[in-house]
């Protein structure tokens, strides 16, 4: 096992570099690119050192560290991983430098400065890694709400038209349910043996009101962090707002704490409540497809559209956490990694459209195709990526949910499926109405719309295009990581997989 500090330095390191680029001088916006490029690509590097070390057939929680912090109450700077943390981890530390990438002339136009742009997407990195890292449970509730301050920044200072009032939306739903957590935390804090171990507090056992009264404190939270329905309002105003890099970070990868708090603290901690409280859960995540994929139909702004598409894909991931197998939990666990590189391939991509046209109406694109065919085919392909086709990352991702939902509630599966239905057709309505058609005779006033994928641009969407086909194909590595983490998850809550059905069969009828 290695003892090399991975988690606390791929916390502490990105928050570094962002402190590092705030410093460098405004009037030289090409070194500040650089630096925190080149700073987010080493972060990367331990990551994948970090990957290599990780042994998916060793203990669950590895990595751990454990720092003093505050002893009157147990407080302790406590970092470790399971096979569901540590995709997650990745994610960051590879969508992060793509997103610098294709963010470098997003601040350029802005009022505020070039350096504190990319310092708040380095120190937006740090909080994300620490709260997916975060072992303590108080740990987690500040990074949790610290995470909120940069996105807020990036939004409010950098986005696009009501950019005020998506970050102050965006920021209170956040907050409401950061209290409601908080109280949560203060009680088990209370009731738990004055300890905010993750590991310690698992083995706790609680009253069943007072169990089910803290399940809900948390999963408020992360309810509204996903968000499911009906928690999901912020999300389009603020994906719709955001700068596309930005909005990348917060649909790829900030919305996921939400669901990876729900099979972190919700199922082992209170296991009872989290069998109680199922049903629930299972039906807000089944309305989020449904309805979350209506809206997207009928959307006229490609970042809305894209946003609300993404509560339809949480709902999904809900389905299979609360469906309690083997199957939809790897399936969920796996969705949240191919929806981070699928919808994050699909805002970057909706991003460089944006930055050509100006604009992110769907009416102001009509026949775009014509004019940037290399950028269609790649949006064409987040399209058909984001809706699961088979042969990509999501539809594996998918397919297990499904399958595994259906072995313990077929009416559920049966309705979740509709909404591959409406995904296919809110992505080629989109598509048609953007790429295809007969052209905008406006866009041949537009330059911008007729320049190529620039080298830059193709560096961002090749690894994103080639992880997703991979994937599509050979899930595999990814799913060792992913299996032993989540079945430790499912019998501390009690649950195993039914027992195959025995289907007698009749051989005389059969002839």
């Amino acid at each position: 096992m290695s003892t090399f500090p991975f988690l606390s330095v791929l916390t502490v390191a990105p928050a570094v570099g962002g402190l590092v680029v705030a410093l460098l001088p405004k009037d030289k916006p090409a070194l500040v690119k650089r630096v925190a490029f080149v700073w987010s690509v080493a972060v990367f590097a331990v990551a994948v050192a970090m990957w290599v070390a990780f042994k998916a057939g060793g203990p669950q929680m590895q990595f751990r560290e454990s720092y003093p912090w505050i002893p009157t109450w147990g407080v302790r700077f406590t970092f470790a991983t399971d096979g569901i943390a540590l995709v997650m981890l990745a994610l960051i530390a590879l969508l992060v430098p793509l997103v610098i990438l294709a963010s470098w002339h997003d601040a350029e136009g802005s009022r505020r400065s070039v350096p504190l742009y990319f310092a708040l997407i380095l120190f937006l990195e740090s909080t994300m890694i620490g709260v997916f890292a975060a072992a303590d449970v108080f740990l987690f509730y500040v990074f949790f709400e610290v995470m909120l301050v940069p996105m807020y920044f990036l939004i409010g200072s950098y986005g696009g038209q009501q950019r005020q009032y998506a970050a102050v939306k965006f920021f209170l739903y956040s907050l409401a349910g950061g209290l409601f957590m908080l109280a949560a935390v203060v009680g088990l804090w209370v009731v738990g043996g004055h300890t905010f171990d993750w590991q310690a507090l698992r083995h706790a056992t609680f009253a069943t009101g007072t169990e089910r009264w803290l399940f809900l404190g948390f999963f408020l939270a992360f309810a509204i962090k996903a968000p499911f329905f009906p928690f999901h309002t912020w999300l389009p105003d603020a994906g719709g707002a955001a700068p596309a890099g930005a909005a990348a970070l917060l649909v790829g990868v900030m919305d996921k704490v939400g669901t990876f708090g729900i099979l972190r603290y919700c199922l082992p901690l209170f296991p009872n409540a989290s069998k109680y409280f199922a049903p629930l859960g299972m039906a807000l995540a089944l309305v989020g497809v449904v309805y979350a994929a209506l809206l997207a139909i009928g959307q006229k702004d490609l970042k809305r559209l894209v946003s609300y598409t993404s509560i339809a894909h949480f709902g999904f991931i809900g389905i299979g956490i609360f469906a309690f197998t083997t199957q939809a939990a790897s399936g969920a666990v796996l969705y949240m990694f191919n929806h981070g590189l699928a919808t994050g391939l699909l805002f970057l991509v909706v991003g460089m459209l944006v930055a050509r046209r100006g604009s992110a109406l769907i009416g102001d694109f009509g026949g775009a195709g014509r004019y940037a065919p290399v950028l269609a085919g790649v949006f064409f392909f987040a399209g058909m990526a984001s809706l699961a086709l088979p042969g990509t990352s999501p539809f594996v991702s998918e397919f297990l949910v499904l399958v595994g939902t259906f072995t313990v509630n077929k009416t559920v599966a049966v309705i979740a499926t509709l909404g591959i239905i409406l995904a296919a057709g809110y992505v080629l309505w989109m598509y048609q109405r953007t790429i295809q058609g007969t052209p905008n005779p406006a866009l041949e006033q537009v330059e911008g719309m007729k320049r190529r994928l620039s080298a830059r641009e193709a560096v961002v969407v090749t690894p994103l295009i080639a992880l997703i086909l991979v994937l599509g194909f050979y899930p595999k590595p990814v799913l060792d990581v992913i299996n032993p983490a989540v079945k430790a998850t499912l019998s501390d809550v009690g649950k195993s997989d039914p027992a195959p059905t025995a289907v007698a069969v009749n051989k005389e009828a059969g002839k």
